[in-house]
């Protein structure tokens, strides 16, 4: 008999540590059965190692009111094992004291369809403070050690973790990007536990701070905070990495970021943990990051000074050489890739372009940013004619000047394309169509010109027409009385 009950304890406890390593990704998790009139009821949703990507209305409940909805991103590196959640909150605040139903409802995450069961909740006179106990239901309480959670005891481990600014460059030319970044760092021997808090409204607040107002933003737009492996001086770390932009500063001088606060979440362990126990209590603990400063130089003298795009580029174009008939159009692509503020890149100047029938080009552009570095090409696609046979080198024609970053000075690209036109001439051609063109324009301008011309004389004689006629029929008249 013994030696069946210890058969049925130890099914009973592998079938609870088999479901607890594999519960949904997804868990919904309702406030307690009984709140003051000065707290909040909340309604909590958790996905696993997934961000949450859309999410439709949460419930309604009676005698509540909505208060907003929070978010926040949870990551544990304990031993060098990283575990991540996602959750989003809906807080409710009553409205008066009484009994009200939550009824069952659903909610829509990620495009999955997750369902609860509801609950009656209790609103009570406000409350100074209260202490959630849990009801021991469970016959197996006093074999797995539960009991009463207000005796349990909570101290807090020692971490090994800091949160840091880095730049990577402390000395630029104007127009020079510099990477600003923010990450939490845990050493991968750290024990303490740490979630994060309120990560977005918390760098809302810090990019107010340090955003300098004479520069240009490339944002990274960091939306799922993930873990990476990182050595520092030797030591293994766990970088997660919050925030990154580069800054591409307008002016000569000096940036300064200012020192910052991050606040993350740091649990209390339990002393003396339990299997199905609450093992940690939550806490606050705020880690600073010095400020930097990063020196912004002049570009040197040159008549292009303040046009010229800073970076490293080179040219890529779509062709070579290009055999082509006179009169025929080609399409040349001037493509400037490479690191820099690609947005600001103008188009290449133009020499000795009436040799050349062109316009004005399409422009197409692609950024990507990761790394650290902004990178990217920005094409400017010509529509090009020629009416006279030969070579031509497109480098007689088109260039684009920038300051090299990598060499400290100004540099040029300048097309390799050649074109080989072949053919008879159709300069004449060109001429004629040019003329003909030209005289259609002022024959149209000036016949408007004309037409008003001839209106007012038309007009002028009509007018004195009349006049004589009135003129004369006067007399007429006059003479009839006599």
């Amino acid at each position: 008999m013994k030696r069946t009950k210890l058969y049925f304890t130890l099914v009973f406890i592998w079938t609870m540590v088999f479901s607890y390593g594999y519960a949904q990704e997804i868990k919904v998790e309702l406030g307690p059965d009984e709140i003051g009139l000065n707290e909040t009821f909340s309604v909590k949703i958790t996905i696993s190692n997934e961000k949450i990507k859309s999410y439709d209305q949460f419930p309604e409940i009676p005698g509540f009111q909505k208060q907003g909805v929070s978010q926040s991103s949870s990551m544990n590196v304990i031993n060098g094992q990283v575990s991540s959640t996602n959750s989003i909150v809906q807080y409710y605040r009553p409205l008066k004291k009484g009994s009200y139903t939550l009824p069952d409802f659903s909610v829509q995450i990620n495009g999955e369809k997750v369902s609860s069961a509801g609950k009656t909740i209790k609103v009570t006179d406000a409350q100074q403070s209260r202490r959630s106990q849990r009801q021991r239901t469970d016959p197996f309480d006093d074999f797995f050690g539960g009991g009463d959670q207000q005796e349990q005891e909570f101290i807090e481990l020692d971490d090994e973790a800091f949160f840091a600014m880095s730049v990577n460059k402390d000395s630029i030319y104007v127009g020079e990007g510099f990477n600003v970044s923010l990450a939490f760092y845990m050493s991968e021997s750290n024990q303490a536990p740490f979630d994060f808090h309120e990560p977005g409204k918390q760098l809302e607040e810090i990019v107010k701070k340090i955003k300098p107002t004479n520069a240009w933003e490339e944002n990274f737009n960091i939306t799922n905070i993930q873990p990476e492996r990182v050595t520092i001086d030797g030591k293994n770390w766990t970088r997660f990495k919050v925030y990154e932009s580069t800054y591409y500063p307008f002016n000569e001088g000096e940036v300064t970021l200012p020192g910052i606060d991050w606040e993350m979440i740091k649990y209390k362990v339990a002393k003396n943990p339990t299997f199905f126990g609450n093992n940690r209590q939550q806490d606050f603990k705020t880690f600073h990051a010095p400020g930097k400063t990063v020196f912004v130089k002049p570009l040197p003298p040159h008549p292009l000074k303040n046009q010229v795009s800073v970076g490293v580029y080179r040219l890529r174009e779509n062709f070579d050489t290009k055999k082509v008939e006179t009169g025929e159009g080609v399409t040349y692509d001037f493509g400037i890739t490479g690191e820099g503020n690609v947005s600001t890149i103008k188009a290449p100047r133009k020499k000795n372009i009436q040799k050349l029938n062109t316009y004005d080009p399409n422009e197409r552009q692609q950024i990507n940013r990761g790394r650290g570095r902004v990178t990217g090409i920005k094409q400017f696609e010509y529509y090009i004619t020629i009416n006279e046979p030969g070579e031509v080198k497109l480098a007689d024609h088109f260039e684009w000047i920038y300051f090299n970053t990598d060499k400290a000075a100004y540099d040029t690209l300048r097309p390799n394309a050649v074109l080989n036109v072949v053919g008879e001439s159709k300069i004449n051609q060109a001429i004629s169509s040019t003329r003909l063109g030209g005289i259609y324009d002022l024959i149209e301008l000036e016949d408007n010109k004309l037409l008003n011309e001839r209106y007012k004389y038309y007009f002028s004689a009509f007018i004195n027409i009349l006049l004589a006629g009135a003129v004369v029929l006067l007399v007429v008249l006059i003479i009839k009385k006599r």
